[in-house]
């Protein structure tokens, strides 16, 4: 893991980060429908896992964090993620290291959820790193808007995911994802660039292929 501190004086975006940082705080969230029909026949939240990551390590401002009132960029980014547990109905939240090959990540995600997603613990996988995002889901929602109301969210600026219900929609399976940004390193052209990136690694990867 690395993080790569930003030269706040030379950095292009300075202006923007202070005015979104501290005069103006400024989060915002938006939901689009992510068309999911080509992981059907996969353990579906897995795969989601694995887009979104890999999607999110190709955009920098999905990657770019505060550190001791430094801003910089992570390498890399692993996803902590909800699981619920069915008899109790309490949520745990999980990490799993990332890894390129989607055979390999869905296969450790798997074995996290095994071992930690029905203790009972809100954080029952210790060790998790600085270089992690969120992520929930909950399949048995709709809806077509979806935002966090953090107490003090203007120091997080690592995006924040919430996964909705899968519907049927025109013969393609379609799913709400909420994208939750923070205004001083992440602007609608990135998140645009986020979701571009998301859609076109979930149409064209060979999913099949475990071995990529």
């Amino acid at each position: 893991m690395a993080f790569c501190p930003i030269d706040l004086p030379r950095w292009e975006r300075r202006e923007y980060f202070e005015h979104y940082m501290d005069a103006v705080p400024c989060t915002y969230a938006l939901t689009v429908p992510l068309d999911v029909t080509a992981l059907e026949g996969l353990p579906l939240y897995p795969a989601l896992l694995w887009a979104l990551t890999t999607a999110v390590n190709r955009v920098p401002e999905f990657r770019t964090a505060v550190k001791d009132g430094v801003p910089g960029v992570h390498d890399q980014m692993h996803p902590a993620y909800t699981v619920l547990d069915p008899e109790s109905k309490r949520f745990s939240a999980i990490w799993t290291e990332y890894h390129p090959v989607y055979g390999v990540f869905a296969q450790r995600v798997e074995e996290d959820i095994a071992r930690y997603g029905t203790t009972g613990k809100l954080f029952p996988k210790a060790g998790q790193p600085d270089n992690t995002f969120d992520v929930s889901m909950a399949p048995w929602l709709d809806f077509t808007a979806f935002t966090l109301n953090l107490y003090d969210s203007r120091r997080h600026t690592l995006p924040i995911f919430t996964l909705g219900k899968r519907e049927e929609r025109d013969g393609k399976k379609i799913l709400p994802l909420a994208i939750q940004v923070h205004h001083a390193v992440c602007d609608g052209y990135h998140v645009g660039q986020f979701v571009e990136h998301l859609r076109q690694i979930i149409e064209q990867h060979d999913w099949r292929n475990l071995s990529c």
